[in-house]
This record gives C-alpha cells, sequence and structure tokens, in this order.
C-alpha cells in the first residue's frame, strides 16, 4: 500500500509540515499522509463534512483547504472512521448529528464521502438547507436519483460538484488539460481511460461487495472515466453504443462487479472505458491507471500512478506530436479545482465544474451501467 500513500500525497498535494492520519477502520485503506495548511492563511469559507466512509473523503478536504476553506465540523456514524478523521484534521469538531452542520448558516459547503447510495440524498438535504455540496464519486448510483438531484438542485441554485479525482486532482491530467486547451494535439478525436484498481478484499468494509450500495463498477470507479472524455472531447451530449460488466472471477461475492467497459459517442469525439478489479500484486502500485487522448495533431499518453518503465512516482505525461515525442514531469503542477470550488461558492460562478458537465457524465455512466451486457456469475 505504499505506492497507494506516495499517489495520495502526489493527487492531494504537499502544503507546509505533514500530519499522519491512523487507520481507517473497515475501510479498505492503510495509515497515510495528511498535507497540512499554514494556520495562518485567512479563511474564505467556513466547511464541514458528513460521511467519511471512503478515504477520498482526505483529498477532498485539503483540496477545499488549499483553497482557501476552514474545516469547522464533520459527523460520522462510525468511531474507528470518527477516530482516524479527528487525527488528521483535529481543528474539527465531531458534532452528533447531520442537523448540526445543516442548520449552521455559517457553514457554506459541505463535503461527503458517505456510503454511495446515500450520496445523492444527503446532497439533496444540503441543498434545501442553502448549503453548496462537494461529494465523492459516484455521487449518484441510479437515475431516479439523478432526476431527484437535478430537480432540487435547479430549484435552490446550490452547488452540486463531483470530485473526479483521476482528473480534477492528478496533476499529469491537468497539465494534459492546459496542453489540449493549447492546442498542442490539435482536435481531440478519441479518449482511452483504463481505471484498473487492487481488490484487496480482507481489507473492504461489506457494502464496497454489494452494487446495490456502490451502483455497479461502471457507476463507480466508470464514472472518472466518462468526467475525462466530457472535458477532453469538449461533448456536450453523448450517447452509449455499448457496455457490459459483470463478476467473472470472484463468484464468492455475487453481488460484486470486477470489470467493466463501454463505448461512448459525444458530439466532439468518442472514447473507450475499461475498469477492473485485477491489478496484480506484483504492481507496485493500486493501479496503473491510464489515459491516451487522440488529437488530429498528436497525441497523449498519461501513467497516473506508476510509470512500468522505472521512473519514480506518478504524475507522467507522455506528448507526441509533429515535432517530436518528449516526457513532461508533471510534479509541480498546480492543482484548481479546489481554489476553483471555493471561488464558485462565493461568486456564484462554474469555474471548478459546470453543473450541466457534472450530471451528464453522470447520466452517461449510469446509462452505461443499467444497459450493460451482462458477463460472467451475475
Amino acid at each position: 500500500m505504499s505506492n497507494r500513500r506516495n499517489f495520495i500525497k502526489s493527487a492531494i498535494g504537499v502544503s507546509t509540515g505533514i500530519l499522519t492520519a491512523g487507520r481507517l477502520l473497515g475501510n479498505g485503506f492503510s495509515p497515510f499522509t495528511i498535507p497540512w495548511v499554514k494556520k495562518s492563511q485567512t479563511p474564505r469559507i467556513r466547511f464541514s463534512v458528513i460521511g467519511i466512509n471512503h478515504g477520498h473523503i482526505y483529498g477532498q478536504v485539503n483540496s477545499v483547504i488549499r483553497g482557501g476553506g476552514e474545516l469547522v465540523a464533520f459527523h460520522a456514524k462510525e468511531d474507528g472512521l470518527a477516530a482516524g478523521f479527528t487525527k488528521a484534521f483535529p481543528q474539527a469538531k465531531r458534532v452528533q448529528t447531520e442537523a448540526e452542520i445543516l442548520e449552521d448558516n455559517s457553514i457554506r459547503l459541505v463535503l461527503s464521502s458517505i456510503i454511495p447510495n446515500e450520496r445523492a440524498p444527503l446532497g439533496i438535504r444540503v441543498m434545501e438547507h442553502g448549503k453548496d455540496y462537494m461529494v465523492d464519486k459516484p455521487g449518484i448510483t441510479s437515475l431516479s436519483q439523478l432526476s431527484d438531484v437535478r430537480k432540487v438542485q435547479k430549484k435552490t441554485g446550490r452547488i452540486f460538484s463531483i470530485l473526479y479525482s483521476e482528473r480534477l486532482e492528478n496533476k499529469a491530467t491537468v497539465k494534459a488539460g492546459e496542453l489540449v486547451q493549447a492546442g498542442a494535439i490539435g482536435k481531440v478525436v478519441q479518449t482511452i481511460g483504463m481505471g484498473p484498481h487492487r481488490m484487496t478484499p480482507k481489507s473492504r468494509p461489506d457494502w464496497f461487495f454489494d452494487k446495490k450500495y456502490f451502483g455497479g463498477i461502471l457507476c463507480d470507479i466508470g464514472s472518472h472515466q466518462f468526467d475525462q472524455f466530457l472535458y477532453f472531447t469538449g461533448s456536450t451530449s453523448g450517447k452509449i453504443l455499448a457496455s457490459q460488466a459483470g463478476n467473472v472471477h470472484y463468484p464468492q461475492y455475487r453481488e460484486f462487479e470486477d470489470f467493466g467497459d463501454a463505448l461512448v459517442q459525444g458530439n466532439h469525439g468518442s472514447g473507450y472505458i475499461r475498469v477492473d478489479w485485477f491489478t496484480p500484486d506484483g504492481l507496485k502500485s493500486w493501479g496503473d491507471g491510464r489515459l491516451t487522448i487522440l488529437g488530429t495533431d498528436g497525441y497523449i499518453e498519461i501513467r497516473k500512478n506508476i510509470d512500468i518503465d522505472g521512473r519514480e512516482g506518478g504524475n507522467h505525461l507522455f506528448l507526441v506530436d509533429q515535432k517530436g515525442t518528449q516526457y513532461i514531469d508533471c510534479r509541480d503542477v498546480n492543482l484548481p479545482y479546489g481554489r476553483q470550488l471555493v471561488d464558485d461558492v462565493i461568486h456564484r460562478t462554474e469555474t471548478a465544474m459546470t453543473q450541466e458537465h457534472c450530471f451528464l457524465a453522470t447520466e452517461l455512466t449510469l446509462l452505461a451501467q443499467k444497459n450493460a451486457t451482462r458477463m460472467g456469475n451475475i
């Protein structure tokens, strides 16, 4: 798990000082280091957390802290998870009910990594209390939930943002966005997104193995890839051409899915997506996440977590254009999402992620999952 710790550190950025978090009991994560932010920074907004069932919450919190947010409180039902969170963020008061956060008018933004099928209903409660919401992926696990969220978001005018960390918190992917916007590879024709993960079943909570909680593999880890497809092609509409998902290797977990892929077509490009839980123990990372962006004048390949050719760490970018081939080390690239989200909370803008993009990425994800051809044992 050491390389997963290194990935998290690089993905969320190292500020000033390091604090070590305790073990997240029952969550599938070992202890890892958490970046700290200078207390002298003047906070721009106050924010809180409800639900910490996935370790992504640490990256979510640090993203907003980097953007100028002050974490003031959190609510979690699980004492073990709360203990680790308190060690990482001692400035946050643990409250006994979510109402203490929802009814605090000084809190403007709520973050969550609660169990996936509970994320959309929580987001609705947050928006109905006049607050903005940033949630771990998948933020929505069914089309009916999506319909409800869209209605409440339109009615309240609040922000419902899903932190797709494979794009927004990966420095190489952020750099790729800058290159594409600058025209480095011409017009984008296609994206190929690969999201392999390591299983580690002994460290996973029960809900991890039940599709009714996580929505299915395309809904869950596949959501990153649909977000990237829309972003890099610039598509504002799309349709699923084909998809499949199922359990091909773990018959002891009958409600689990370990493989999925999809073909998607947008109004400005196409995409292929493949996700799985087959990362072998011999790889020095939890997953060899890759993204290839094909353009009319070149292409970009990103190795997000590891370069199997031997370069240390993650955030590796390879650019091939009409002039040649070059490697770009992205370790020093700035991650703007947290700052942009805080800006949006303050100014009621959409610089971090448009609401339509958020919902369209989710809709395509859910359609791919719902209409996927069944394979394997389920």
